[in-house]
């Protein structure tokens, strides 16, 4: 059975420091992600993308506002929720398929251990990687590691994936092959889940989102939703030759650049005071 979930962040603000020397990350976020939906993060370093995902996954508490599921505030980390970091996060101690094993027996699910074992296999089966079952991370290349982080946040069957940069390391090449399995994976029927994606790339963003939320340099902000209008499945090819996808892909960059010459300026005001 698919489950769903509707993610809010309601007016959602993020201070660091003391009294004598606040630093904002995020200033009054505010966005809604229907049930089911792909939303990419983007913007400039330092924005607060990373530690929007990390409040969402309940790993920090925001300064003000909530982030709710299913209009329920998160109050810390939970099982309904899936996260895949861009260090990948593997238990080095663990094999690729006791990461994904212990995943499973740990959401919460009444599973025998014949269940759970089956299900790992599955996984892995799923992400190419059944002939690495036994292998441990260390011995693993990065797009190898990432594919069991994938395949254990699938494995896990949480309401909402949380996706933090997750191809960010890779090369050009695993870049694109991890595109197309996370594409595959989350498009077909109970792993069609609502996403949380975080990206510096505007062709990945494209490619894989229904919308793009577009943030400001440091504090925060959304700045502006962007609707991706392609129909699914999608192919990249001919996707990127379109007229319409080269005119988006305009306007997000144009809206990108607008927002770093704007901070390029104020450094260089803040210089200019301190000279």
């Amino acid at each position: 059975m698919t489950i769903l979930a509707t993610i809010t962040l309601d007016n959602l603000s993020m201070q660091y420091g003391n009294n004598g020397s606040r630093y904002t990350a995020l200033s009054n976020v505010n966005l809604t992600i229907s049930e089911g939906n792909f939303i990419s993060l983007i913007g400039p370093s330092g924005c607060g993308k990373s530690t929007i995902i990390d409040i969402v996954s309940g790993l920090k508490t925001p300064t003000t506002g909530s982030v709710l599921i299913d209009k329920e505030p998160v109050s810390g980390p939970g099982t309904d929720r899936g996260t895949v970091f861009q260090d990948y996060s593997l238990f080095p101690w663990m094999t690729a398929f006791e990461n994904i094993c212990f995943a499973i027996e740990h959401t919460g699910g009444s599973h025998t251990k014949t269940e759970i074992e089956k299900q790992a296999e599955e996984y892995l089966n799923l992400v190419g990687l059944k002939k690495f079952r036994n292998a441990y991370p260390n011995t693993l290349s990065g797009g190898m590691r990432q594919r069991v982080s994938i395949a254990r946040m699938f494995s896990m069957n949480p309401k909402v994936f949380l996706m933090d940069e997750p191809f960010g390391a890779l090369d050009s090449l695993n870049r694109i092959y991890m595109q197309d399995l996370l594409l595959n994976l989350w498009t077909e029927g109970e792993r069609h889940k609502t996403v949380l994606f975080v990206t510096h790339d505007v062709d990945e963003a494209l490619l894989l989102s229904d919308k793009i939320a577009v943030m400001t340099p440091s504090p925060g902000k959304i700045k502006e939703v962007i609707d991706v209008p392609f129909s699914r499945p999608r192919c990249r090819k001919s996707l990127g030759a379109t007229a319409e996808y080269l005119t988006l892909k305009s306007h997000l960059l144009s809206v990108l650049y607008c927002e770093m010459l704007g901070e390029i300026e104020q450094q260089a005001q803040n210089f200019r005071g301190l000279a």
